[in-house]
């Protein structure tokens, strides 16, 4: 199975993929001891130089496919780098030498929930791509009356800016008061699909938790901020919903399946954090300093914490009101 040059050089962690077809284009990089040519394809057993120095490498069919799965936080970005320097889902994840991790999908900054990573890019691709129709399922907390018409339009259809959308499946799972919880099953991953079907029909999402992709479900041993990742069995059932070959070697060996056993025995605590709960953290202890404060000055207004003058006179012992005399 060949694949192309740079590809190969960007998945080794020498730059990107634009860089190292600047750096073949250069002359810099031969196979089999001739210059290579941008877009040459590349087999298990080519010599491959860079600068004249030998590089090591493994097509993509070689390389054991990993998949990790992530409960995402409230108030994390899906994304591998912020301007504003919020925390990403990036940010817990495990090394992984001479590759990188893929995120399938995106949840918002206010949404939860389950997120794949996978170091095989092609996998990512067809099971975010609309065509495979990979179903995504959510837990979600809704403000206000779900009516049986509003149901049926719901799993009938209602247009959005970009399009029409729907529910493939919906049922309430409880709640009391304003507040209730609906399991809805969508088929496609636009941006705030979910939420915004709710409020096409005048409702507000207060809370969203993604609790299943494909064959791939939250698991209840993982904590938030957490992550785990899939042995054989859950990789080879993920790869065959989207048509692909399982490859030789997946699965989990030595300390790595040992510590998927011990977190189903003892799962981690969640991990604090999340850009919004800091936020909030930090506005409650101002609000807090800001009441101290008042509390304060209401005090030395009514002369509670007045210092004692020392050169003041000091008022005769016996003359208080309701001192009496013996």
């Amino acid at each position: 199975m060949s694949e192309k040059l740079q590809k190969v050089l960007a998945r080794i962690g020498l730059g990107s993929r634009r860089y190292m077809e600047e750096v073949i284009a250069a002359g810099r990089v031969s196979v089999n001891g001739q210059i290579a040519q941008v877009g040459e394809r590349i087999e298990p057993g080519d010599e491959l130089r860079i600068d004249g120095r030998k590089v090591q490498f493994q097509v993509e069919d070689e390389i054991r496919r990993r998949v990790l799965i992530y409960y995402k936080p409230e108030g994390e970005i899906c994304s591998r780098n912020d301007p504003e320097s919020r925390p990403t889902v990036f940010d817990h994840l495990p090394p992984i030498s001479n590759d990188r991790w893929v995120m399938v999908g995106r949840l918002d900054i206010n949404s939860t929930g389950l997120l794949l990573f996978t170091n095989d890019g092609e996998m990512a691709n067809r099971l975010m791509h609309p065509s495979n129709e990979i179903e995504r399922e959510y837990a979600v907390r809704v403000m206000g009356e779900v009516t049986p018409q509003i149901r049926n339009n719901m799993l009938n259809g209602v247009v959005l800016d970009d399009g029409p959308a729907k529910f493939e499946s919906f049922s309430e799972i409880g709640g009391d008061g304003i507040n209730r919880w609906y399991q809805v099953v969508v088929k496609e991953g636009r941006n705030r699909e979910v939420r915004r079907i709710f409020e096409s029909q005048g409702l507000k999402v207060s809370r969203l938790l993604r609790t299943r992709y494909g064959t791939v479900i939250l698991p209840r041993e993982l904590r938030t901020g957490r992550w785990m990742e899939l042995d054989k069995a859950d990789i080879d059932a993920l790869t065959k919903s989207v048509e692909l070959k399982p490859r030789q070697g997946t699965g989990l060996y030595g300390m790595a399946k040992r510590r998927n056993e011990r977190m189903q025995e003892k799962p981690m605590a969640a991990r604090r954090g999340g850009f919004l709960r800091q936020q909030r953290r930090d506005t409650d202890d101002n609000n807090q300093n800001g009441h101290s404060a008042n509390r304060e000055r209401r005090n030395d207004n009514h002369g509670f914490n007045q210092r004692r003058d020392d050169n003041a006179p000091r008022k005769p012992f016996g003359t208080h009101k309701n001192f009496k005399k013996f």
